[in-house]
């Protein structure tokens, strides 16, 4: 990966809800109504106008990427996608990677340059942490090839073992190039 692709990505540890940038995204899951982990820490945060818009949209199924304001956060808008429950078929990688595609297409169609990303799918879905962060930076990155609009991109990882797994393949395409 080129470096001034590399030079736009970052990773960090930390709470995504407490982010100033044009979006961040939520591992949503399909009804878009909530749920645990970051769904729930993201619409906590946000407050009740998140789940009262969340209601107009009708879900969004899995792979795909929906927006919405951002409400009480410090983000602008929060992209909502829908990861996959890992069963370590082939279809888990397209949709995962979809995720985040299609959340970084709302993005440039939203004129937005920063972009937040939790761990899609590494929670209560499985997916295991290795193989999904593969999938976040390599497909981040493909985009960012073709979409220069996006200045920058955060991988917000709550733990330190998956910030790990980040850094450590962020340091072995910096090594490649």
């Amino acid at each position: 990966m080129k470096k001034e692709i590399l030079d736009k990505i970052e990773i960090r540890q930390g709470d995504i809800t407490q982010l100033d940038v044009d979006a961040i995204v939520n591992a949503a899951n399909t009804s878009l109504l909530g749920g645990g982990g970051v769904d729930g820490a993201i619409h906590r945060a946000a407050g009740p106008g998140l789940l009262e818009e969340c209601q107009t949209l009708g879900g969004c199924p899995t792979g795909e990427a929906r927006i919405t304001s951002g409400y009480n956060l410090g983000a602008r808008h929060i992209i909502h996608t829908v990861g996959p429950v890992y069963s370590g078929k082939p279809r888990d990688k397209t949709l995962l990677a979809g995720c985040y595609r299609n959340s970084l297409q709302l993005a440039v169609e939203n004129n937005l340059t920063s972009i937040a990303f939790p761990a899609i799918s590494c929670g209560v879905y499985g997916y295991p942490i290795e193989k999904a962060c593969k999938i976040a930076v390599d497909t981040t990155g493909t985009f960012l090839k073709t979409n220069p609009t996006i200045a920058r991109v955060i991988f917000m990882l709550f733990s330190r073992p998956n910030l790990t797994v980040y850094e450590e393949y962020m340091q072995s395409l910096v090594k490649k190039d």
